[in-house]
């Protein structure tokens, strides 16, 4: 039997309100800003994440790294269009797995929520082994692990404390590497202007954004695959919905301007960067520590421990517990829908979090941080696109399709054109995957099509919540 779907939130519903509509009660606590997400999405992309890879990056693109960041911006902003049409239509918690449940059916949902968990799940671990080899770097007396133990702690205590105290701690860390940033830009320029413009190697200071005699279509192919990746994050403030006030206005408003904010931040960042390397060959070991001799050479040994100190702290402390903020709250979505184990759902009575998935997710990082880096990567890039592909069809089968949005230009555009765009330029880099992450990747998603066929009976019951919604 087809049954209604359940309708949307009027624009003047308060967040709790539209809630109900979906089935469910307001248990966390709602705090959140617009302001607050922009800086929860900007400090998830995180601020300096190009200073750690600008060396690979610079290699891979021949010196056109903020042509790169450019290309990738663009790439994802129709992404970011798909993830606000899809939150001010459903002002929930769990991201894709929300949306895809109701834009297109319960159990496709499922897979897409199991997706993105490969994603949010092993970010954290990542980011800790990352940090810890970094601080080991400095002081070797340390062992590593002791060191991602120390940011567990550090973080789940964060996390624990309520979304309040967590957006606290990012406006601090906000501020931190915004002053990274500005202080490495106004020393390079100075430098630039200076004694740089004796050395320079470039044809024009635009050759690092624009080369005609360099760019081709395989160039940008390679350049999307790149930079795609390293804008994953964003997308994590659609799970913050259920914390946010006005959250059908501002999820979706937050989720653009801070890709927006970030990209505009890579580009300029990085074209400083190259305009102060100045076109020379790289040197020993610039792969691995390209920005931070880029640094040294225009600000000493004391700038180059300062941006250091700097991507040690927010790869540590502050991305990571944005993913944590993220992946918690995606569990606590699936879990009330009883497609995960009924703790995860459980809500602190005190700080309104739900502290038994941020207790799991602390536990399973500790152990998922022992996984080489890069086999780290390659498992987190395929949950990630391939969460977004299956979230860019959504908005076209569900506006487009279902509900027959299609009687205006702006329609065609935002609901067929803008979602469509997205599935190709991310199924052309998804296209470029390892046998291995493939492999791994459909891995996972067989497991989860076996843990949805039991939570579902054979795929014959559906979530309480959906007693409404059209299947």
């Amino acid at each position: 039997m087809t049954k209604k779907p359940a309708p949307a939130p009027s624009a003047g519903s308060t967040g709790s309100t539209a809630l109900q509509q979906f089935g469910y009660e307001q248990q966390l606590k709602r705090e959140l800003t617009l302001k607050d997400l922009i800086v929860y999405g900007l400090l998830f992309m995180v601020i300096v994440a190009p200073f750690g890879i600008f060396g690979e990056v610079h290699i891979a693109s021949d010196g056109m790294v903020p042509f790169v960041y450019l290309v990738g911006l663009i790439a994802m902003l129709f992404t970011a269009m798909s993830y606000a049409q899809m939150s001010r239509k459903f002002p929930i918690a769990g991201s894709v797995y929300a949306y895809v449940q109701r834009g297109i059916n319960p159990h496709v949902g499922f897979f897409a929520g199991w997706l993105i968990l490969i994603d949010y799940i092993l970010i954290p671990a990542l980011l800790y082994g990352f940090a810890g080899i970094w601080c080991h770097d400095l002081v070797p007396q340390i062992p590593i692990f002791a060191w991602i133990v120390l940011f567990v702690i550090v973080n789940t205590s964060i996390t624990l404390r309520g979304i309040r105290f967590t957006a606290v701690v990012d406006w601090v860390f906000f501020a931190l590497e915004v002053a990274a940033v500005i202080v490495f830009v106004v020393v390079a320029l100075k430098y630039i202007l200076g004694p740089g413009a004796q050395t320079t190697q470039l044809s024009s200071p635009l050759s690092p954004i624009f080369d005609a005699s360099k760019i081709n279509l395989s160039f940008i192919a390679a350049a999307a695959s790149i930079a795609c990746l390293s804008f994953l994050g964003f997308d994590g403030i659609s799970t913050l919905a259920e914390e946010t006030k006005n959250p059908e206005k501002t999820v979706g408003k937050a989720t653009f301007l801070s890709l927006l904010f970030i990209g505009l931040i890579f580009i300029g960042s990085t074209w400083v960067a190259e305009l102060a390397w100045g076109g020379k060959a790289p040197t020993e070991g610039f792969v691995e520590t390209g920005f931070f001799q880029v640094v040294e050479e225009v600000g000493g040994q004391g700038l180059r421990l300062f941006i250091y100190l700097v991507v040690i702290i927010a790869t540590a402390i502050p991305n990571a517990v944005a993913a944590q903020s993220a992946i918690t709250r995606i569990l606590f979505a699936m879990s009330r829908d009883k497609l995960m184990p009924a703790f995860m759902s459980k809500v602190h009575k005190k700080y309104s979090t739900p502290h038994l998935a941020i207790l799991f997710i602390g536990a399973f990082t500790l152990v998922a941080a022992l996984i080489p880096a890069m086999q780290l990567v390659r498992f987190i890039n395929f949950g990630g696109l391939s969460s977004f592909i299956v979230l860019n069809f959504t908005v076209f089968w569900y506006f487009f399709v279902k509900l027959k949005q299609r009687k205006t230009f702006t329609d065609w555009l935002k609901y067929l054109v803008c979602p469509w765009l997205g599935v190709l330029i991310l199924g052309y880099v998804w296209s470029g995957f390892e046998p291995l992450t493939l492999i791994v990747g459909f891995s996972w998603l067989a497991v989860g099509v076996a843990i949805g066929a039991i939570r579902s009976k054979g795929f014959r019951e559906t979530p309480e919540a959906f007693k409404n919604i059209q299947v």
